[in-house]
């Protein structure tokens, strides 16, 4: 297949994770407490009112993002992929109702914040509000996950045998990571994919491109390597992102997948398998 360029590549990642629906908010500093004060003053709450509230006051916009259940790293990834920038201060001065349309279409801030202004708070909820970094951290582990499982479904449909999360040998036998081996791990391994989303970022975006890199330079002339990787978290990480997209502008993976691009990752699998005669 003619290979996206970088920028149709990172056009095409999507977002991962299915944001809960948080109905507490965490305590927080004054500033929040004022901001919250003046959402509870509004006459009415809808996108025209939010979006005259947000134009006033720029810095309110975190807050509304902790309404939806977004943190502050969360709400930037959001912002650069649906508005394609993350300086909410700049977003809320210059395209308000853009702004405050795609807060509601993708996360329900105009329901999530009728439903919870004004809404008093027991010593439950406070509870429930501090448990909530489990439930992020449950939640990033199954963004991850979804990538892994989308991939072991085309193999699996197509009839190849498979190990997942394992590792293979290759060049001198040395071995490398991967989240799926065709037929199995080991030296048995004739096909290796790399599977990596994200919606959030940090030093483990890093380590997956790492892993990437040792598969590629582990891997025998015989084998393929390939390696699907999506979620928004990688657009605050482009230059991981740019390493992972040189290694196959250079042939050194013979592909890589966002999860729009699954019909594709299945042709390529499937011919790939049936040169190798696994099919």
């Amino acid at each position: 297949m003619n290979l996206p360029s970088f920028e149709e590549y990172l056009a095409s990642l999507s977002q991962l994770g299915a944001l809960a629906d948080p109905t507490v908010p965490t305590a927080e500093s004054e500033a929040i407490r004022a901001i919250v004060t003046d959402l509870e003053g509004l006459v009415a709450i809808d996108r025209e009112s939010l979006a005259q509230f947000v134009a006033a006051y720029p810095d309110s916009i975190p807050v509304l993002g902790l309404a939806a259940g977004l943190t502050r790293e969360k709400l930037k990834n959001a912002l650069k992929h649906h508005l394609r920038s993350g300086g909410w201060v700049t977003l809320a001065r210059q395209q308000p109702l853009a702004l405050i349309a795609m807060l509601d279409e993708q996360y329900d801030i105009v329901r999530l914040l009728e439903a919870q202004r004004g809404r008093s708070y027991d010593f439950g909820d406070i509870l429930v509000a501090r448990a909530g970094t489990r439930t992020t951290a449950a939640a990033a582990g199954a963004t991850g996950r979804r990538v892994e499982e989308d991939i072991e479904r085309v193999a699996r449909d197509l009839g190849l045998e498979l190990a997942t999360r394992t590792r293979f040998e290759g060049r001198n036998g040395a071995t490398a990571p991967c989240d799926l081996a065709i037929p199995a791990g080991g030296a048995a391994a004739r096909i290796v994919v790399a599977a990596k989303g994200f919606d959030s970022t940090g030093s483990k975006l890093s380590d997956a491109v790492r892993e990437i890199e040792e598969m590629a330079d582990k891997r025998l002339p015989t084998q393929y390597v390939m390696a699907a990787v999506d979620g928004i978290g990688w657009k605050s990480r482009l230059r991981d992102l740019r390493r992972i997209h040189d290694l196959r502008s250079a042939n050194q993976i013979d592909g890589l997948y966002t999860l729009r691009a699954l019909g594709q990752f299945r042709a390529d699998l499937e011919a790939a398998a049936r040169r190798l005669g696994l099919l």
